[in-house]
C-alpha cells in the first residue's frame, strides 16, 4: 500500500478515527487516507480567505438577546385551574394510573 501525499498515512487516518471514536472499515480507512490530504489543503484555503482584519464570528448575523422584565401578573387560582379537571385531589389534577401500581 503507497502512501498518500502530504504524509498523512493510514495509521494516521485510524489514529484519528480512534480519537473521534468512528469505527472505519479497511476500505474506509484507504479511501480517507487518499482523500484527507484534499480535505485539509481545502480547509486551508478557506482559513486563509478570511483575512486578520475579519472578526471571528458564531452567526452571519448580529443575534441579541431580548430581555423582559420579570413582571408578576395575576393567574388562575388552584380551584379555577381545577374546575373543569374531570377529578382532583389535594389541588392536583388526578390522573388514571398507567403502569400498574397499585
Amino acid at each position: 500500500m503507497s502512501e498518500p501525499a502530504k504524509g498523512i498515512s493510514r495509521t494516521d487516518v485510524a489514529h484519528l478515527a480512534g480519537l473521534a471514536r468512528i469505527d472505519l472499515s479497511d476500505a474506509e480507512l484507504d479511501h480517507l487516507a487518499s482523500e484527507l490530504p484534499a480535505i485539509l489543503e481545502n480547509v486551508a484555503i478557506v482559513q486563509r480567505a478570511a483575512g486578520d482584519d475579519v472578526e471571528a464570528m458564531s452567526h452571519p448575523l448580529p443575534v441579541n438577546n431580548v430581555f423582559r422584565e420579570d413582571v408578576e401578573v395575576p393567574c388562575l387560582t388552584p380551584e379555577e385551574a381545577l374546575a373543569m379537571a374531570p377529578a382532583s385531589e389535594q389541588q392536583r389534577f388526578l390522573v388514571p394510573k398507567i403502569l400498574g401500581e397499585e
